[in-house]
């Protein structure tokens, strides 16, 4: 771990704040982050940053936490998804702000806020002179195969089945080459392979729900890359957790649930007339897709173990999961 404390003035600590950037080294723009950071900090009179890199075992929890152990102000966090969750980690429940700059592949968390995906300096900007707010936070408590407990946070989706599945299949180089959109094609070869594994739900320690299915997914946000609103109503900052359960009993499921989240969801909710229709059409009873909102939501798996994801990254096999919302437990840069 790359830790570059600069030099700084003997007054700066009493008299300046101070921000710390925690990067991954392996992303491109990483001279142009620094040129955007010095001009940043001398625009709004910060004390000189520090600077420290990811690692291949750590990627930013335990450098969020020595960041705030130094007594910064600020933290950004750049790179992709991957490193704003680790960073999001340290930083809970701290009170210190972080600063996003999106340097990976799909950025949701990034473009949920509004914050620019693709211009560095605009989010370098953004997170020394945007305005605080406090951000949900779903922490994730597995079961491995082998009886093992395992804590984790996530900022924008984790899901059990099929689209973990799908992402351990997407091809790295095609990711480089086209981003977000190698998750399409892992996506067209995962389903016609995918087989529905039966689990149980129970959702505020309500009643245990049993049902056959090809994914279930707990969300802390609504939109997906492209525009497409998964999760009617999902925020970022409503103290809930989304959970959607994904059902389809064949191909035609599927083909019924591309519809619900690009037509219904994106088109028909959005005015008075197009939730009539949908209210009519028994649109809200559908069973190949169902959507469930609370503060927990328990997860067991009957049979073998399935793959698991956190906001785009692979995690392994598990067998049960309870996730829970952690309410304005990360406090964010967001524009005035």
């Amino acid at each position: 771990m790359a830790n570059d404390q600069g030099e700084r003035p003997a007054d700066a600590a009493g008299s300046h704040p101070r921000a710390a950037v925690i990067f991954n080294p392996s992303k491109q723009g990483v001279t142009a982050l620094r040129e955007a950071v010095a001009r940043a900090e001398r625009r709004q009179e910060f004390a000189p940053t520090m600077w420290i890199e990811t690692t291949e075992d750590d990627p930013g929890k335990g450098m969020a936490r020595e960041a705030v152990d130094a007594g910064v102000d600020l933290v950004l966090a750049a790179g992709g998804d991957g490193t704003v969750r680790a960073v999001a980690a340290g930083l809970r429940d701290t009170g210190v702000p972080v600063g996003i700059v999106p340097l990976g592949t799909g950025n949701l968390f990034a473009r949920n806020l509004g914050i620019p995906v693709n211009d560095l300096a605009d989010a370098v900007v953004l997170a020394f002179s945007g305005i605080d707010h406090a951000v949900d936070v779903i922490v994730a408590d597995i079961t491995r195969p082998d009886g093992s407990d395992e804590s984790h946070v996530s900022l924008v989706l984790a899901g059990i089945g099929i689209d973990a599945a799908m992402i351990s299949n997407t091809n790295p180089d095609l990711k480089k080459r086209v981003g977000w959109l190698a998750y399409v094609d892992a996506g067209l070869r995962a389903i016609p392979a995918s087989k529905p594994y039966r689990a149980t739900h129970r959702l505020d320690s309500g009643r245990n729900h049993r049902s056959k299915v090809a994914s279930i997914l707990v969300a802390n946000l609504g939109y997906l890359p492209g525009n497409i609103e998964l999760i009617p109503g999902a925020e970022l900052d409503d103290g809930k957790l989304d959970v959607v359960v994904l059902q389809p009993r064949n191909i035609f499921g599927w083909i019924l649930i591309w519809r619900t989240v690009t037509w219904e969801n994106r088109v028909l909710r959005k005015s008075t007339l197009g939730r009539q229709l949908i209210d009519l059409t028994g649109g809200n009873k559908k069973q190949h897709i169902v959507y469930l909102r609370g503060r927990s939501v328990e997860i067991g798996i009957e049979g073998a173990p399935e793959e698991f994801e956190i906001d785009g990254d692979e995690f392994g096999q598990v067998i049960g999961a309870t996730f829970t919302v952690s309410p304005a437990s990360l406090v964010v840069r967001v524009a005035r």
